[in-house]
């Protein structure tokens, strides 16, 4: 006769379901029931609907090809109205109450920053395709064991500064033979790290940084700005703004300020940011994930058809990365043949594979910018468009992008000035 302890047939039950659950069928698995992912982000605004849409296609890809061990991809989608507390009640339902197994979220930094100890506290597996604050990835890097399930889809604020750095000495500084910059930025936790780091790289590139101009988003008279950088005779303007674009896109047009807009304007790589400036944002440069018709990998161009034939407009660069933060997620639930936190932490920390806009890795552990992704022209770059009579152009890297830059005829270039004396 076998002598049962007292909990041991708890755990002999329990292995036993290990067991099955690992020699499960594909019929099998998909009766466990589909897997979770939630999408928290705005709904109302662009760039945050293109993030439950971009994951949408992804599910419905991942789906198409018999989903993740052979158990459906569902996406339960909430939307947090632009606020960290929205946002956090929204994950906490999505964890507590809907029994997600990871969430894509938010394009705000803000809004990241609030739902990150709940990640920790909960242990979930959680990503966000656009937010840029050097703060998400600092937690993980400094409190590693309990922020270790955030991750980054894109790049953090002082690598967003090199690719302004890379393309500026390209494109600026190379061709357009600028020597002075003035950084103008919304006061907002992406965009100090970000000034930061173009003072720091941008002499390497061959600007000299004159001033580091910053506003509060709610601003809407941008003229003594502008009136006060004129004073100071940069070369470039260089923008970190997201939360605010159009307001100073169309003055800076109506004020005809001769200097030229580059940098980072998330909202100018919106495909109606020319209609939304009535055709103001001609000439301005930002960073983008790409533009119609440039195939970064062999997924970019098939991601922005399939995109378009079912939304009708071509993606947010948001739209791109939540498709790859989904894709992502279900490679690493796939790897670990389940969907327990830390499994799936595990496989997203060895992450290298083809994306939407370049290879896909994350910087390790004791890296300075731990499970962010990681920047080079072997990874993710970014690319760098110009508004030109309605159409976005790639102008960087110039490898793919061997545009010319083109300026409205208020703008008063360098190399012209020189030409004329």
């Amino acid at each position: 006769m076998i002598n049962i302890k007292p909990g041991m047939l708890s755990g002999l039950l329990a292995s036993g379901a290990i067991a099955l659950t690992s020699a499960l069928s594909p019929a099998q698995a998909a009766d466990q029931g589909p897997i979770k992912i939630g999408i928290v982000s705005e709904q109302a605004a662009i760039v945050g609907q293109a993030i439950s849409q971009g994951a949408q296609l992804a599910a419905d890809d991942i789906n198409a090809k018999g989903g993740i061990n052979g158990r459906k991809l569902e996406l339960v989608i909430y939307d947090d109205h632009s606020s960290a507390a929205d946002a956090v009640r929204a994950y906490q339902r999505a964890v507590q109450q809907d029994h997600v197994n990871a969430v894509v979220t938010t394009f705000i930094s803000e809004v990241a920053l609030a739902i990150e100890p709940w990640a920790a506290r909960l242990h979930m597996p959680t990503i966000t395709p656009a937010a840029a604050s050097n703060l998400i990835s600092q937690q993980v890097h400094d409190k590693y064991s309990q922020f270790k399930y955030m991750f980054e889809g894109w790049l953090p604020a002082p690598i967003l500064a090199r690719a302004v750095c890379d393309s500026s000495h390209d494109l600026l500084v190379d061709k357009l033979h600028m020597k002075t910059a003035v950084i103008m930025r919304e006061d907002a936790d992406w965009t100090k790290p970000l000034a930061e780091g173009e003072q720091k790289c941008l002499p390497g590139a061959g600007l000299k940084v004159l001033d580091d101009v910053s506003f509060n988003p709610d601003t809407t008279d941008f003229t003594p700005i502008y009136n006060s950088i004129e004073a100071k005779h940069p070369d470039v303007i260089l923008t970190g703004i997201a939360h605010v674009g159009v307001q100073p896109t169309v003055q800076w047009h109506a004020q005809q300020v001769p200097i030229p807009l580059g940098g980072i304007s998330a909202q100018a790589t919106n495909p109606t940011f020319w209609k939304d400036t009535n055709g103001a944002t001609e000439g301005v440069i930002t960073q983008t994930g790409t533009v119609p018709g440039l195939a970064l990998t062999s997924l970019t161009n098939k991601v922005a058809d399939e995109f378009q034939q079912k939304y009708h407009i071509f993606p947010a660069f948001d739209g791109f990365t939540a498709y790859d933060c989904v894709r992502m997620l279900a490679a690493a639930m796939e790897k670990a043949h389940s969907t327990d936190p830390d499994k799936v932490v595990t496989e997203m920390e060895k992450t290298n594979m083809e994306g939407t806009l370049g290879q896909l890795a994350f910087y390790g552990r004791g890296d300075t910018y731990t499970h962010a992704l990681k920047y080079g022209p072997d990874y993710i770059t970014g690319t760098f468009m110009q508004w030109q009579n309605g159409k976005q152009i790639c102008v960087w890297p110039e490898n793919k992008c061997p545009n010319k830059m083109v300026f409205p005829s208020f703008v008063k270039l360098p190399v012209q000035q020189a030409a004329a004396k």
